[in-house]
């Protein structure tokens, strides 16, 4: 390359040494940094921010009827004051959810959960600030 041997070698080892340093960096950044671990809330901020349904007694497609309630988790403040303002939306999308829905369907512990999942979604495409993180069944009834 050039008519001097040293300065080959010394480019050379030049480029062995930046090679060797980014080896060295991916390594510490890939094995040896510790990733922030996500920690489970604590029962007094799931409290925090959560909200509570009123009761909902309504029909079944199969003629049975249904009386529940839920209490909503948000992610922070901002969501929780939405919520609290959707609540008519809320109860609305947990009716028009139950009224299609047999007592076949939401019974066991496959269908509360299949069930809280959809209201969880419906609930998120109507946020605008912040997201529902859970939906929990506090009382389930169905005659």
């Amino acid at each position: 390359m050039f008519k001097n041997k040293l300065i080959n070698i010394m480019l050379i080892i030049l480029a062995a040494l930046t090679l060797l340093g980014v080896i060295v960096f991916v390594l510490f950044n890939q094995f040896l940094d510790s990733p922030e671990e996500q920690t489970e809330p604590s029962i007094d901020e799931i409290i925090n921010l959560s909200f509570d349904t009123e009761e909902i007694t309504t029909n079944l497609l199969s003629n049975d009827f249904i009386r529940a309630s839920f209490r909503i988790q948000v992610d922070n403040k901002t969501a929780l004051s939405e919520i609290k303002k959707r609540d008519f939306q809320i109860n609305n999308i947990i009716l028009r959810s139950l009224s299609n829905k047999r007592s076949s369907d939401l019974s066991g512990n496959e269908g509360i959960i299949e069930f809280e999942n959809g209201i969880r979604d419906e609930i998120n495409a109507l946020m605008q600030d912040g997201e529902v993180i859970q939906v929990y069944t506090t009382s389930w009834v169905i005659q």
